[in-house]
This record gives structure tokens, sequence and C-alpha cells, in this order.
């Protein structure tokens, strides 16, 4: 983010609430565009956003609005200056569904706990879908108002150049554009009156206190009830199992009921169809990304994409003549081209351990070597204190110890600067291990704050698995 485009936020900031900005800290680069910065006061904690896009950003700004009234969980819009592409909302934190579910499952696995929050969200969906869908102002939509013909073609179209003609995937142009052009007809059938969240993918929903917030709808329009819905359990990265997508479908059925008949055949067919569309749409974006651009772990999530379009395949029974765009399909997970660029097993794995340096550093399991060990020794040790004696840098009163501290902070940009670049040239020379390590005395707070901070900040950022081992939390 430029200086002048912080300096613009933090004037903003300071004329809305009549406050100074005691720190701020730039958020890591999402898939789009936008730029995020948390901004920071003696009194709150708001995210200044900035996007050159003003029609996106009016759109997100009067849908936020739409849905709150809705009384759905969406950031509160503190306030804007157009001229200046800026705003302010409500600071959610920095728990998405995807690192809950990242951070659980690599413990326990795809365990009840990560269903019962998504049971949360399915529960939530038809409320955004029906209820707020009335107070939405569709002027407001861009680029379309609907999810409607023109929309699905720029889809498919999109697949086509991006994923399919890069990764080199033969077909027949013309049977091709005759199959989207049935495919689509087929789609438009549905009841489609309905407000589309249109990117409903769980990096999209923020976890506060246990609850689903919702973020990034700036892309919603009028469409059909089944495209949001495939969006959350076909998401590729997520990795859902099929019976737990099986049961969120049903549970999402009987929310759906309380607020609009439904036909339970009906609705299930259509939606295998718009899982499809939803899943070529999102091979178009990692071609894109991927292919085009040359951001090569945008292509990490097309193992997953494949496993699921076989999972979809199977389930789906084609209700009209498609030959060309089931032949192409069904040769994707044969494409020697695909498995040898996107092959699951080259994800980077970033291992990140805190320890006590009086029981030695710690050896890399990979047997790669190299890596970082920070010593966190110089930092202010809250362990000098009888109140954090028995704590540890995971529990609330040492992280707002370390948040009060400007040397932690102090010590981990760098820290944050320096790993970042070894992760980037990682992925670039597609090397698959880097372990990073924080001692301190005792291996109790500074070195697990520093560990869990710098997780956070690796998961947030770049498509790499972060494994975290607190070692001497671990003995205990």
């Amino acid at each position: 983010m430029k200086k002048t485009t912080q300096q613009h936020i933090i004037g903003l900031f300071e004329k809305t609430f009549g406050e100074k900005v005691t720190d701020i800290e730039v958020l890591p680069p999402s898939g789009s565009y936008r730029e995020y910065c948390r901004l920071v006061s003696d009194k709150r904690n708001v995210i200044g956003a900035w996007n050159e896009d003003d029609k996106e950003n009016r759109a997100f700004i009067e849908f936020s609005k739409a849905l709150r009234t809705s009384g759905i969980n969406a950031p509160e819009i503190y306030s804007e200056e157009t001229e200046k592409h800026i705003y302010l909302q409500q600071d959610l934190g920095n728990t998405t569904l995807f690192q809950f579910l990242s951070d659980v499952r690599e413990k326990d696995g795809f365990s009840e706990e990560i269903v019962e929050v998504y049971r949360k969200v399915v529960a939530q969906l038809p409320k955004v879908q029906i209820e707020a869908g009335k107070n939405i102002d569709y002027s407001y939509c861009y680029p379309r108002d609907a999810f409607d013909r023109q929309s699905m073609m720029w889809d498919l179209n999109y697949f086509k150049y991006y994923f399919l003609k890069l990764a080199k995937i033969s077909f027949d142009e013309q049977s091709l554009e005759d199959d989207f052009q049935r495919f689509t007809d087929y789609l438009l059938e549905v009841e489609r009156d309905f407000f589309l969240y249109r990117d409903f993918q769980s990096r999209n929903v923020m976890l506060m206190d246990g609850e689903p917030w919702f973020i990034d709808y700036q892309g919603g329009r009028k469409g059909a009830l089944q495209y949001d819905l495939a969006s959350l359990l076909y998401d590729s990265k997520a990795d859902i199992p099929q019976p737990v997508r099986d049961e969120l479908l049903e549970a999402y059925l009987d929310e759906l009921e309380k607020y609009h008949p439904v036909n339970r055949k009906d609705f299930r067919e259509y939606f295998y169809g718009y899982v499809l569309i939803r899943m070529m749409q999102s091979m178009g974006a990692y071609g894109f990304r991927g292919f085009y651009e040359k951001k090569e772990h945008f292509l990490k999530s097309i193992p997953y994409a494949l496993e699921n379009l076989v999972i979809v395949l199977d389930k789906f029974s084609f209700p009209i003549e498609l030959p060309e765009l089931e032949k192409v399909l069904r040769s994707l997970p044969e494409s020697e081209t695909l498995k040898k660029i996107a092959s699951k097993q080259d994800e980077m794995t970033v291992r990140i351990t805190s320890f006590s340096y009086k029981k030695g550093v710690p050896q890399d399991p990979s047997g790669n070597g190299g890596g970082y060990i920070f010593d966190c020794r110089a930092v202010h040790n809250p362990g000098r204190y009888d109140q954090y004696k028995t704590l540890t840098g995971k529990d609330p009163e040492v992280i707002s110890f370390f948040e009060e501290e400007s040397e932690m902070e102090d010590f981990l940009r760098p820290v944050f600067n320096l790993v970042d670049q070894s992760v980037e040239k990682y992925i670039e020379r597609k090397f698959n291990h880097l372990m990073v390590s924080f001692g301190c005395t005792g291996g109790q707070h500074r070195s697990v704050y520093a560990a869990e901070r710098l997780t956070e900040h690796l998961k947030n950022k770049y498509p790499v698995r972060v494994v975290t081992f607190h070692r001497e939390q671990e003995a205990l």
C-alpha cells in the first residue's frame, strides 16, 4: 500500500473518530486488487480499504448496509471518501473460516467442531439470499445486476480461454460453444430472483466469537439459490469430505424451507449443474492468475478442483446432450499437463517451532536443514511478572501484553520480511519445505507468541501448508 494512500486512510480515520492513529498494519494481499490495513487508536481497531474501482466500492458499501438492515453479520461501514477511493469498515479480526478449518484439521481432521461451524454458515445462507435480497438495491450491482445468460457465458469462456487453452486441453471449438449455449439454457430454467453472493467461500467468511460474519460480496447480483451453496461446499482448497457435503446440502434445504417452498429433487438436480459452472469459473480464475499472470501458487488449487470434478461427474447425470463439454470435463483429470504443473504433493510446508534455549535448538525433521532461528530473548519478557507465569503466548492476557509492547512488533516486522522473501523464492523454485524457529528462555511466552503470529501471517498471505509446533508446551 502506497504511503500516500496510508496517509489518506489515517486522515479519514482521525476525521471520522476524532482520535489519533497509534499504529497501522498493512494486511496481506488477497486474491483481488483491493488493499487493506488495520488502523489502531487507544479506543478501537478499524479496517481501512483502498480500491480504485469506485463501482465495486459502491456495491460493497451499499450491500453492507442492506445486509446489516436484514440482521446479517456484515461489517459496518463507518465512512468513505469516494474521490480518494477509500473507506473504513468494522474490524472482524483475522480468523477466516478457511484458517479455522486448516488449524483444526491439522490436529483433529475434519472434526465435528468444523462441521458445526459449517452448519451455522449454511443456516445463514437462505436468510442472506431471500431476506436480505429483499433489501438489496440491484442498481448497484457490478458488473451486471443478474447472473444471467451473458454472465454465464463470460464464466464459461473464461474457463475456455484461460484454463483449457492455456493448459493445452484439446477440444472442438464450435461443438464446445454449442454445448455452452445448451448448458446455459438448462441453468436458466430455475427460479433466479434471489440475492446471489457470487463468491461465497471459506476465505470470505470470518469467525468472530464463534459466529460467522460475511465479507467480499461486492460481486453480488440476482441469481439462483443453488450457486452460492455450490461455491461453499465445493470450495477447492477447503476440501470438504463428500459425506459432509451431502449432510450440509440437506441442512441447507431444511433451513431454506423456512423461507421459501422448495422441491428437493429438482433443487438437487440443478444444484450439481451449478456446481459445474462454479468449478469452471474457478478453474478459469486459477488459469488467469496462474498461467497468464504467472502467479504459480494459484495453480496449487487445481488438483483439489480436479478431485471435486471427478466426484461431481459421478453424481451428476447430464440431463441434456452436452457431448463436447462432458468429454472435455472428463479428460481434465487425465491431462498430463495438469498432473505435471499442479501436483498436490508439491505443496510447500512451513514448519514453525517455538522452543527453550535451555533444551537446545530444534532439529529439522524434513532433513533439508537451513531455515531461520530467531532469538526472542531481547524482547521484554512477561514471564518476569507473577500474573503471567502460569500462562503462555497463546493466552489473551499475554497477547495483550505483547500488543501493548512495541518491542515485539519491532522484532517481528523484519522477521516477516525475511521469511516472506524465502517463501516467495521457495514457491518460485518449487522447494517444498522451510523451517522457522523462535527461541526464548523457557519456550513459553515470547517464542510461542512469535510463532503464532508468523503462522497467522503466512496462512493469510501464501498458499502454503503451515505446521506449528510448540516444543516445550507439547512436552508438558
